[in-house]
């Protein structure tokens, strides 16, 4: 069976989001510039006279207009707008927000309340269109559940040598996976913050061929000292 591995240039690697893609398919699939970096790839472009050698590279989503993100997400969900509570990690009422599209996990600025300490988002409740503030502790999570887990290898012969990735520019992550069929609870060896549902998993191991993707799934829930999210 063929194999999939993180790219060389690790500022354009895509296996992060082809931890879907099934062993059939894996099995047709060329990667021929996996190898080479970037600034390469172009050199050889503009030997061979092709016009997009110094195309710009892409940035963004493409369909949002001018990178209004905000726009796009009021059409489709409006609800995301309304004005809605700030709650403390105990559940006190510490402020208001003028919506939950606002706010990512682990954003510090512009939460509007003073306080004593740094405060960070480390919970948005779209239920109950509530935003949970913390420290900075509060955000480390140490343990996650993945869904609809896709493998192109069987996890658990890598426990000793598997890590994870939580976001397409992210670091690889020492984990442990307890698999049951489809899904999966994840235990971080490392400490890692801002992980919220919603995020694929993407499992890796490390080899003299470099980090080979065996597969992921979409996070369904996270944990840490204070919350589970």
């Amino acid at each position: 069976n063929a194999e999939m591995y993180r790219a060389v240039d690790l500022t354009r690697d895509q296996s992060y989001f082809l931890f879907s893609t099934t062993q059939e398919q894996l099995n047709f699939l060329r990667f021929p510039l996996g190898k080479m970096q970037k600034k390469e790839t172009r050199k050889i472009a503009s030997e061979f006279k092709l016009n997009v050698a110094n195309k710009p590279d892409s940035q963004d989503i493409c369909f949002v207009p001018n990178g209004n993100y905000a726009s796009v997400i009021k059409k489709y969900r409006p609800e995301t707008f309304q004005k809605g509570d700030i709650l403390d990690k105990e559940g006190n009422v510490v402020g208001r927000h003028d919506g939950i599209i606002n706010f990512t996990i682990g954003q510090r600025k512009g939460i509007g309340i003073a306080h004593k300490e740094p405060l960070y988002v480390i919970n948005i409740n779209a239920k109950t269109n509530e935003v949970i503030v913390g420290n900075r502790e509060a955000l480390a999570i140490k343990k996650i559940f993945v869904k609809d887990i896709n493998l192109l290898s069987k996890v658990e012969d890598y426990n000793g040598n598997l890590f994870i990735k939580v976001r397409s520019t992210g670091r690889l992550i020492k984990a442990k996976v307890n698999l049951n069929n489809t899904s999966a609870e994840v235990n971080l060896e490392e400490l890692e913050n801002g992980i919220s549902p919603g995020q694929a998993c993407v499992f890796y191991s490390k080899s003299k061929f470099g980090d080979k993707v065996l597969g992921g799934g979409w996070i369904v829930r996270t944990e840490n000292n204070y919350l589970s999210t």
